[in-house]
Order: C-alpha cells, then sequence, then structure tokens
C-alpha cells in the first residue's frame, strides 16, 4: 500500500474521496475533453506486477485493469472478470472473464484477447521476480509461500488456475472477506505470456510506452523524465462509454514555486490545481476566488515520520563525531525518548505550512491506520484502539484519536517522558545534546516549511540543549535515493524521516499493520531503518517481536470479523504507545481550485482502483467552469446518500456469489 503505495512526501497529489458523485451546477464540457495535472515523481519502471511504487501505479492503473474495480460509491464491480462466485466456506473464487476483453499496444492495435491464462502467468513472473507486492498475496494462495521460497520449484502446485480460456480460479489457505478487494492490486493484474518473453529484460521499462501492452481505459503515449505525461483514450476498450476524458496530459513540478498551479488553472493550462494558503499570493487568490476554493475530504493515505533504528550510512548528518552517531542510535531505541518527539509536535502548526492556519485541522491524523478505516459492533476503529491504548499508561488517558485534530501534542507530557528519558539514557553514557538529522528537498517550499516547524516545534518544547533537529536540505533525487528508492536499509541515509507515507491495498487493517512486521516486513527498512527477516537486534531492541506475534494473532482470526478488529486495534495501540512512526497528516484535506464534476471518479478506501493515490481517469467528467463551494457541498451530500444506499445494495448482493 506497499507495494505500491509506499508514497513520497507529496505536495500535489490530491484529488481523492473529496473530488469524487455528479454536480448539480457548471455545464459539462463538450468535444475532445483533456485533463491537465501536475506530477512530482518519475517511475523507474511500468512494472505494474512488480513495484512498490505509487510513482508507477500512478500510470499503470490507468491502463491496466485487473479483475475487479471500484465504482464511485467505494463498491466492487466487474473489470475484467464479468461475473465471480465464492465457495460456502471461503477458500475458492471462480472468475469469468469477459469475452470482450483485449490486450492492446501502445498505438491501440489489438494483440490478443485476455484470458484466465493471463492471469496465472501474472502471478508466476511476479512471483519469480520477488515483486515488492508478493507479501499481499503470499500467505493467502494455498501454495505461494511455499513457491516463493523455493521450497517447490512447480508452480502448478500453486492455489491459481485458468480452468479454461474464460475462468480463472483461485484457493485460499484461509477464508479472507476482503479478498476481492486485493484484486484491484497490480500483483494480481494479468499479462501476456507471448508478449513478455519477446520484451525479456526490456518489459515495462519507464520511458517505452511500447514495453507494455494494455487492457484498461488509456493507453500511455509518452513519458519524457522531469517533463510530461500523457495518456490517450482507448477506442477500443470494452467499457469505453464509462471514459469521459479524451487526453491526459501532466506536466512535472518541483515544488518550489508554489503559486504555480494556481496561476496555470487561472490562465487555463491546469484543470485542477492544489493550493497552498501559505504562499504570499494566496490572499489575493482568496479574494478573487474565494467561492470556488475547495477542501477535499480525508482520504485513508497516512503521511509520517519514521525514525531510523539501525542507521548505517552518514553520507548526510550534521553529526561531527561515532560518539554523536552512537547516542543518536540509543535515544531512538529509548520508548520515552520517542514519545518525547510525538508529544512535541505540534501537528498544527506542522499542516499550517500546508494548508494555512485556518485549513490546518482538515488534515492532522493521529494514528496510522485512520479511526474510521473499518468499523465493528458500533464501534469505529479509533474507539476500539482508544480502549487498548490507556492500559499502557496515564499518557493516554486524555488522548484524542480522531481525524481532523491534534489530539498528541502536549508539550507538558513531552517533557515529563523526555526526563524518564534522559535520565535512562544518561545512564547508558548518552551525551546530550541528541542529533537528529532529518532529510528534506530543497526546491520543495512547503516541505522546507514543515520540517522547519517539526524543528521549531520540538526543540522548544524540549530545548536545544537537549534535541537538536539537523535538517538536510537536499536535491530531490538525493532526497529520493535515500528514502523512498533505498534499495536496502544500508541507503536509507536519515535519523527521521518525513518523507514517506502509506495508502492501503485492501480493505482490512493488516494492509498497514503487516508492512513492518520485523520477519516479513515489506517497509521496515522505509519507516524504521531495518531490513526485515534478517532477526534485526535494534528491532528486538524496540518490542518489535512482540508487536508482530499481535499482528499475527490478529491475522490468524478469520471467522468473526469484531474479534479481528479487537486484536487489530490491540496492535495498532502498541505501535502507537511504541511511538516508532508518528502520524501527522491524510494525503487529502486539502484546497483546491477544479474544473472535475465533484464525486464522479471511482471511490474506495483501499487498492489501486478508487484511491486518491493513484488518481484515476475512468468515470472522470469535467465541466467548463471552476467548481463553486456550493456546488461542491451538494454533491456532496448527494453522494453521501446515494453511497449509503448503494453500499447497502451492494452488501445484499455479495450473497449471492457464494454458489
Amino acid at each position: 500500500m506497499k507495494t505500491r503505495k509506499v508514497l513520497a512526501l507529496a505536495g500535489v497529489t490530491l484529488l481523492a474521496a473529496g473530488v469524487l458523485a455528479a454536480c448539480s451546477g457548471g455545464s459539462a464540457t463538450k468535444g475532445e475533453q483533456t485533463f491537465a495535472f501536475t506530477y512530482e515523481t518519475d517511475p523507474d519502471n511500468l512494472n505494474y506486477l512488480t513495484t512498490s511504487k505509487a510513482a508507477t501505479s500512478n500510470i499503470t492503473s490507468n491502463v491496466i485493469d485487473g479483475l475487479l474495480e471500484n465504482d464511485r460509491y467505494g463498491n466492487l464491480v466487474p473489470s475484467m472478470a464479468e461475473d465471480w462466485s465464492v465457495s460456502k466456506d471461503g477458500l475458492t473464487y471462480t472468475y469469468k472473464i469477459r469475452q470482450d476483453a483485449k490486450w492492446y499496444t501502445s498505438e491501440g492495435e489489438e494483440y490478443a484477447p485476455v484470458k484466465a491464462q493471463d492471469f496465472v502467468t501474472g502471478l508466476k513472473y511476479a512471483t519469480d521476480k520477488k515483486s515488492q507486492a508478493l507479501y499481499l498475496v503470499q500467505d493467502s494462495i494455498k501454495g505461494l509461500d511455499a513457491y516463493a521460497k523455493g521450497e517447490n520449484k512447480d508452480f502448478s502446485q500453486v492455489g491459481i488456475k485458468a480452468l479454461d480460456d474464460q475462468t480463472v480460479q483461485y484457493t485460499l489457505n484461509k477464508p479472507e472477506s476482503f479478498w476481492n478487494s486485493k484484486t484491484t492490486m497490480g500483483v494480481l493484474a494479468p499479462v501476456n505470456e507471448e508478449f513478455l518473453n519477446s520484451k525479456g529484460d526490456d518489459f515495462a521499462k519507464a520511458t517505452d510506452p511500447s514495453s507494455i501492452l494494455y487492457n484498461g481505459p488509456y493507453l500511455l503515449k509518452s513519458l519524457v523524465a522531469k517533463s510530461s505525461v500523457e495518456f490517450a483514450k482507448n477506442p477500443n476498450y470494452w467499457d469505453k462509454d464509462n471514459v469521459h476524458v479524451d487526453k491526459i496530459k501532466l506536466s512535472f513540478w518541483d515544488g518550489q514555486d508554489t503559486s504555480k498551479p494556481a496561476e496555470n488553472f487561472k490562465d487555463g493550462s491546469l484543470t485542477a490545481a492544489r493550493l497552498y494558503p501559505t504562499n504570499a499570493s494566496f490572499a489575493e487568490l482568496e479574494k478573487t476566488m474565494k467561492d470556488n476554493i475547495v477542501y477535499t475530504q480525508q482520504d485513508s493515505t497516512t503521511y509520517l515520520v519514521g525514525t531510523n533504528i539501525d542507521r548505517q550510512s552518514y553520507k548526510y548528518t550534521s553529526k561531527t563525531s561515532d560518539e554523536q552517531k552512537t547516542s543518536t542510535k540509543k535515544a531512538l531505541l529509548n520508548k520515552d525518548f520517542r514519545q518525547a518527539i510525538a508529544f512535541g509536535l505540534d501537528r498544527t502548526a506542522y499542516a499550517s505550512q500546508v494548508n494555512g492556519a485556518s485549513g490546518a485541522s482538515k488534515i492532522l491524523r493521529n494514528l496510522f491506520v485512520p479511526p474510521t478505516f473499518v468499523q465493528a459492533d458500533g464501534k469505529n476503529f479509533g474507539d476500539m484502539i482508544k480502549e487498548k491504548l490507556v492500559t499502557y499508561g496515564d499518557e493516554w488517558k486524555d488522548v484524542n484519536l480522531a481525524d481532523a485534530q491534534d489530539g498528541l501534542y502536549n508539550p507538558e507530557k513531552a517533557k515529563a517522558e523526555f526526563a524518564k528519558a534522559k535520565t535512562a539514557l544518561q545512564a547508558e553514557g548518552v551525551q546530550f545534546p541528541i542529533h537528529l538529522d532529518m532529510p528534506v528537498d530543497q526546491t520543495a517550499t512547503t516541505k522546507v516549511q514543515r520540517v522547519q516547524s517539526f524543528k521549531q516545534s520540538v526543540e522548544e518544547t524540549l530545548g536545544t540543549d537537549n534535541v537538536v533537529i539537523d535538517i538536510q536540505q537536499l536535491q530531490k533525487d538525493e532526497v529520493l535515493n535515500i528514502t523512498y528508492f533505498a534499495e536496502t536499509a544500508a541507503g536509507e541515509d536519515w535519523d527521521i524521516s518525513d518523507n514517506v507515507g502509506w495508502s492501503p491495498d485492501f480493505a482490512d487493517p493488516s494492509t498497514y499493520l503487516d508492512i513492518i512486521k520485523p520477519s516479513v516486513g515489506e517497509n521496515t527498512k522505509t519507516y524504521l531503518g531495518f531490513d526485515s527477516g534478517t532477526d534485526n537486534a535494534a528491532a528486538k531492541k524496540v518490542g518489535l517481536n512482540d508487536y508482530e506475534k499481535l499482528v499475527t494473532e490478529a491475522g490468524n482470526e478469520t471467522i468473526d470479523v469484531a474479534k479481528r478488529y479487537d486484536k487489530y486495534a490491540a496492535a495498532q495501540a502498541w505501535l502507537t504507545d511504541s511511538a516508532l512512526i508518528i502520524p501527522t497528516t491524510s494525503l487529502t484535506g486539502r484546497p483546491i481550485l477544479s474544473k472535475m464534476v465533484p464525486f464522479t471518479m471511482p471511490f474506495a478506501f483501499s487498492g489501486n482502483k478508487g484511491t486518491s493515490d493513484p488518481l484515476l481517469y475512468k468515470y472522470l467528467e469535467l465541466q467548463d467552469k471552476a467548481v463553486t463551494v456550493d456546488e461542491y457541498q451538494k454533491a456532496q451530500d448527494k453522494w453521501m446518500k446515494e453511497k449509503e444506499e448503494s453500499n447497502k445494495k451492494a452488501q445484499e448482493e455479495l450473497a449471492k456469489h457464494v454458489k
């Protein structure tokens, strides 16, 4: 989530649940329609089967379809599969592939039908290539774990079969009520074997649209690094009536001039623009376009501050001695020290560097798993977590975990936790102040402002004689290479970092909490600075083995959903108390100007076919004038009502698929 859902800290991606139901105002545009927007990070490949990066899935999710997709109300609906069924024991899922599903070249020429075998080929390729997203299904599909580990070299023993050209069947190890939501992810997508073999190592090259085949609503026409990405509507797509925008043009933006998106929207160069309330020109923009500045809803993406508990590289550092390096390592292994940082961070001030003082609260998040992500027995997940968290200590008794407010910032608590940490650390020979290197892209104005705000609030609360945040202002590529794109923990060159976030892959808390299991987590290096599966000493010291036991116990509860969520709440409570990762904000909840008809895009809190990242263009409709606040609010009210009714009907329909 990560699978591709590991997200680089974004400056402009924004258009999620909040820009998602038909709007009553602003006439729809006529003739050929072009959606113009911006992007910030180039993909390192187009390999939707193996990637863990949103930079890739932002592209491939618009050109590759899997078995199912999300509609605009969040329901899973047919895509490559026109129908499906599940056995009564919940272990066997059978999908019927539609007859009109075809593969096309980047030029739109028909290549071959999409067949059931293409899904088998795709999963075998993803496994053989050690896909970064394999963990999503490795323990789910019967026999896949043994094949992935080399214990069985016969892929025909894995629980995926092409029963005929139009029927693909999956056999699971245990029931997963959320299995279908996984089918939107690239690791379960199809690939044509003949084409794959013909391309060899040139399959899915980042700058070559002809290196993949297309079965989705759009064709990738060009990708020029740090310049542009262009798509065109697939004229022969099976569901072309639901593809309303003809061309997509994305322009690279380095995030430096934060007035540029609004200016480009006003001059017609962009169809939508992310706004920056801290920019000097924003006050004037408010005067002229106040009625059109819309704040989107919060989504399920969580941005956070990670702590590198086992740092190995020091190319980018302000530390001047080995003693400082050792002292910092020992400090980050101390829970009270980490809690002092968590309680000492003024999230409202931090978020205001993006959303301005008046909009800061609209993006605040206090939990890794959003508090409303799932519900059971009439309780939101956040309420379930709170019941567990208060058992860890008095510091948690008065904490509000809800979104859109800062429930953690508390200078007095920060000082109290730091006092405990300092006593323990001094006994270990630690020298103060503790120096924490924090990297930032120096060309992205709001990112620099955010880390400066982080530095100010933490140092002001704890004192610079105790903690110093050393901001490392680097080139964009340098920051990405030591955070987001680092291949191993050895390349994670930082002490604390706010450069990543997580967007969920499927509709279950495990999609967040599994990713930092020390034995098999796919993102322990990204968030915590160690490679999973290495029996890491630092991971043991901070108690992550205890965390994994909680997560594993929750995952083993497959029958009673309420019990399952309750156990995952216990794992999230442990994680919150540990302060190993410190949530800050959501992706959306930010001000925009837009000519997108509100709520026409697909919606989901998870997966590749209905979230804010990737931004999806199928179903999207445009209008000729900027959306007004009033139009947006009416559309949102209408969508919420329709969504409730649609979701209820969808739940009733589920029973019909059990055979």
